[in-house]
């Protein structure tokens, strides 16, 4: 079992909060505060910079962040080896759709496989509408969708909360302004998902919220591709709507810029949907949450 003060930290780093972290651990928030200060005694440096309104971690937090984290996967890994020696190596499918099975999944499957080498897992990506068909048909175990769907006819547990930004060219002339108006954008040059995608189902179920009507959506291109929309909104072609999960990327090295809906902010879910429950599920669903950095 990893050193709980190296987990204390851990989770200090992913909450960015001594108090969640408590709550995480199940200890007393004093308890973390003596965790991390041990650590900084033990290695002679400052892991932590505070603020008014929070704190970083210094240059030597990061590393130790880094490293506790690899410390951690190889106990896990340890574990679930010594575990599943007598196992049979077992095969699961699930589905994604586009936003979390290009943008999310990735990452968390490729730590997963780490830990669980006795198990092989094989994604399906596609819009949440088509996902949810082969689940109902019985070719997938469970599915982690974004947008809508009948919560009366599936069972699912949250995620993770995402949102929808305005995302344009640093040319774009909107760049020029602190906030767009939704009439302004929906007469310009809107890049749209396609139809049945849980993006372009949650921005129509915006717009009607506020008393628009989805006819007023000007539809300059309607794209099933991503990476597509994020070329054609670099190249100053169109902007759009769309996860901020999907642009981290292009946000960071400027190459695409996010400009506030004047009065809007656009949520949804994240959500695991299945039709019935197993030890696997249950396990990567666990795994999933504990990988959240808030």
């Amino acid at each position: 079992m990893i050193d709980i003060r190296l987990l204390t930290f851990i989770t200090v780093a992913k909450t960015k909060s001594f108090t969640k972290a408590a709550e995480a651990l199940n200890i007393t928030q004093p308890a973390v505060s003596q965790h991390v200060k041990y650590l900084e005694e033990e290695y002679g440096v400052k892991l932590i910079k505070k603020y008014s309104k929070g704190f970083d971690l210094t240059e030597e937090g990061l590393i130790l962040y880094k490293y506790s984290e690899e410390i951690e996967l190889l106990y896990k890994a340890l574990e679930m080896k010594l575990k599943n020696r007598a196992s049979l190596i077992k095969t699961y499918n699930i589905g994604a759709s586009m936003t979390i099975g290009g943008y999310v999944l990735p990452y968390i499957l490729a730590k997963y496989k780490k830990i669980h080498e006795n198990i092989n897992i094989l994604m399906q990506v596609n819009n949440t509408g088509e996902i949810l068909d082969k689940l109902t048909a019985g070719k997938l175990a469970f599915v982690l969708v974004e947008g809508t769907f009948d919560k009366n006819k599936f069972k699912f547990k949250k995620y993770k909360d995402d949102e929808l930004i305005l995302a344009l060219s640093p040319q774009h002339k909107f760049s020029k302004q602190r906030e767009v108006s939704f009439e302004d954008i929906l007469s310009g040059n809107l890049i749209l998902r396609e139809k049945g995608s849980g993006t372009r189902e949650v921005l129509e179920e915006s717009l009607a919220r506020l008393g628009h009507n989805i006819e007023d959506l000007n539809c300059y291109m309607e794209i099933g591709s991503i990476s597509a929309i994020k070329s054609l909104i670099v190249s100053n072609l169109g902007y759009s709507i769309i996860s901020r999960e999907t642009i981290k990327n292009e946000l960071e090295n400027g190459t695409i810029i996010e400009k506030k809906i004047h009065g809007v902010k656009i949520l949804r879910e994240f959500n695991f949907v299945y039709l019935y429950e197993d030890d696997f599920m249950n396990s990567f669903i666990k795994f999933c949450i504990s990988e959240i950095v808030s």
